[in-house]
């Protein structure tokens, strides 16, 4: 599959790359920045493998070998750069947060739609190792009925806050993450209670949430704060029959920023002291407290999901109706 990407900056050379690389059904045909030579180590490696580096779309959209767009520009950009690109015709994974409202999303939904292309926003946090771990735990019952499920993305930065709009802040850069695993676990909520606040600075961009996602039978809380000296654990589930606890994020990030690579034998795994903590009651009235081992993450899957729905026509990894559940959810975040 011929891959081409629209910007090519940090996120590009981090969070896409490395991993496609990581395949062998993926070639990386041409990559389209606004300005060239900012990355003069990582174009040339590409420009030796015969990728085609430029300034203008329309190379893109010009190039009948091109399979798949891939946008990762700033946010603010998403919405006309994919709306581009979907009209001329080009298959479009593009970075979240996707786009900042409900209609924005519902349009280029229907263009993808009418034109039988694949759209879809790349949801890597899907395929982080402690998602994977939590699911795994609800689907063996060890919780039984699930009650009261948190995720907490908690950061110690009390000089960093900074002006700018809604869809700057926190709610839209880290919700995204979160609303997106509680939806691909459970669908859309029947109710959604917010507080979201700016605390380092009250002229400032939100730098804080706590949301609750209410479903008929449980209550699944996305939370994050720049002001936690001492973070929250990363997860923590209730259900009739017991308890799951896990501290730590997951740790493939960690190692891209200190330049490990998907690949080497190590990358993004959990030690054995990171791994959470069950408790929980069995069948006999016995308490068990075990340590579950985990899940190991892997953001290539959504390339491997993608291939399989353009390739082989699977479904789409985030479908279309959970691409507007999350964009719904955190536009009414802000509404009055």
């Amino acid at each position: 599959m011929n891959i081409a990407y629209v910007g090519f900056g940090k996120s590009t050379n981090r969070y896409h790359i490395p991993y496609v690389k990581t395949r062998e059904h993926f070639k990386i045909v041409r990559v389209v920045n606004r300005t060239l030579g900012k990355r003069p180590e990582e174009q040339s490696a590409l420009e030796a493998t015969g990728t085609i580096f430029s300034t203008d779309i329309n190379d893109i959209i010009n190039d009948e070998t091109v399979d798949l767009a891939v946008v990762v520009t700033p946010a603010f950009a998403h919405f006309e750069t994919v709306k581009t690109l979907l009209l001329g015709g080009k298959n479009v994974l593009c970075d979240k947060p996707l786009v900042e409202t409900l209609t924005q999303a519902k349009e280029l939904v229907k263009i993808a739609q009418d034109n039988d292309l694949f759209f879809m926003p790349f949801q890597n946090r899907r395929f982080d190792s402690d998602f994977l771990t939590v699911k795994k735990v609800i689907e063996t019952g060890y919780l039984g009925q699930l009650i009261d499920i948190t995720v907490n993305m908690d950061h110690f930065r009390p000089n960093d806050a900074s002006k700018g709009e809604n869809f700057d802040g926190a709610w839209y850069g880290h919700g995204v993450h979160m609303v997106d695993q509680m939806v691909s676990l459970f669908g859309k909520p029947s109710e959604v209670q917010y507080d979201i606040r700016s605390t380092r600075d009250t002229n400032a961009v939100d730098d804080y949430f706590s949301v609750n996602l209410i479903y008929p039978t449980l209550r699944a809380t996305v939370a994050a704060t720049e002001v936690a000296a001492l973070p929250h654990p990363k997860w923590i589930l209730y259900g009739t029959r017991g308890t799951f606890v896990k501290m730590d994020v997951d740790q493939q990030e960690n190692d891209l920023k200190v330049g490990i690579m998907p690949g080497t034998e190590g990358f993004g795994l959990d030690t054995p002291s990171d791994y959470g903590e069950l408790t929980y009651y069995n069948g006999n009235g016995d308490r068990i407290v075990k340590r579950i081992p985990s899940v190991n993450g892997d953001y290539a899957r959504v390339y491997d999901a993608v291939y399989e729905s353009i390739v082989n026509g699977q479904p789409k990894l985030v479908s279309d109706e959970q691409i507007l559940t999350v964009i719904e959810t955190l536009e009414n975040g802000f509404r009055k």
